[in-house]
């Protein structure tokens, strides 16, 4: 049984009977598939994301740029691409390493980069933060080797020059935002001085704080600082609270002394014009003025007092009350009767010379 298959006729072609054309045909398929195995080797082709663009180098030169997409290449080493990510914000940070993004996130502080000396000779430490994008892909690709760390030590000797510049106060309250926007236009000068092809955006002070031993004493100073500042606003508040009201009570006081003065005068003009018709008058009947100004007088002073007329004849009665009804008259003063005594005996001497 177990050589049943040795009883079974094969007939193997010999070498000499197989047509040529098929063998120049297999001949020509195994070639095409060995040179597109060796064209896919090299990757003939490329993908440039939404965020990138794509430059090419033929033979170590600058080729041409191209947009996201897919695009075909020639073998490497032939043509070469970068894709340098245009779109990102890139992050460079200066006195201390971000450890991990988090949450929560980690920090490792590094005091060798954030300490530096203030202008009146004290010492801060700094974290900086500096943000950049990519204008340029030649100019950032080709100009300068390592635009990253370039640009981190640009910041570090920019910022301690900066800083240098003001006193220990203005980088740890006041002037921070001055210092953030010289900081930021210096950078921006240095990179385009090299060349290397980014925009800065931003450069924000993370923290400025005295060292570690001294640190609580500059929390007081900083909190008395801003007490100094509340009572200033307080005392601005108040000065504009009272000073528009000082001015309207001074306004108030020159308008009732305008309006006293004009009705003053009419008065006076009144007076007078009063006065020199009553001269007229006068000059022309004085007897009959003089008797009329009398009268008027008397009306003024009397008005709404008890009146009495006394009698020149003795024999009449004395007075005659003209008093209007319902007023009380007025009984005549009885003149007091000399009060009877003993008369009183003084020495001649005090009562002076006899004559």
């Amino acid at each position: 049984m177990s050589d049943w298959f040795e009883d079974i006729p094969i007939e193997l072609p010999k070498r000499g009977d197989l047509p040529m054309k098929q063998i120049k045909g297999a001949a020509w398929i195994v070639f095409v598939l060995f040179l597109l195995l060796v064209v896919l080797s090299f990757k003939p082709w490329f993908t440039v994301n939404p965020d990138e663009v794509g430059v090419v180098m033929r033979l170590g030169k600058y080729h041409r740029m191209v947009e996201p997409g897919f695009h075909w290449r020639l073998p490497r080493p032939i043509e070469i691409v970068y894709t340098p990510k245009v779109e990102q914000v890139k992050r460079i940070e200066v006195g201390f390493k971000t450890l991990s993004p988090g949450p929560p996130a980690r920090f490792q502080h590094l005091p060798e980069e954030g300490e530096m000396l203030t202008g009146d000779e004290n010492i801060v430490v700094s974290e900086l933060i500096v943000q950049y994008r990519i204008s340029d892909p030649i100019k950032y690709l080709f100009n300068v080797y390592d635009v990253h760390t370039a640009l981190k030590a640009v910041t570090e000797s920019v910022e301690r020059q900066i800083i240098g510049d003001y006193a220990i106060d203005a980088a740890l309250t006041w002037g921070r935002d001055e210092i953030q926007e010289k900081i930021l236009a210096e950078i921006q000068k240095i990179s385009d001085y090299y060349e290397m092809g980014v925009t800065i955006r931003l450069v924000q002070l993370q923290d400025v704080h005295a060292p570690k031993p001294v640190e609580p004493a500059f929390l007081r100073v900083t909190s008395a600082r801003e007490d100094q500042s509340r009572f200033v606003n307080e005392a601005i508040g108040y000065k504009n609270g009272e000073i528009p009201k000082a001015e309207g009570q001074a306004q108030k006081i020159l308008q009732e002394s305008e309006a006293y003065r004009a009705r003053r005068i009419a008065e006076a003009q009144g007076e007078v014009e009063r006065f020199s018709a009553v001269l007229k008058e006068y000059q022309s009947a004085p007897v009959v003025t003089r008797t009329r100004l009398y009268l008027e007088t008397l009306e003024k002073v009397l008005v709404g007092k008890p009146k009495v007329i006394l009698g020149t004849d003795q024999n009449l009665l004395k007075f005659l009350n003209v008093s209007p009804l319902g007023m009380e008259a007025i009984s005549p003063v009885e003149p007091q009767k000399p009060t009877v005594g003993r008369p009183s005996i003084m020495p001649t001497e005090s009562r002076g010379e006899v004559r």
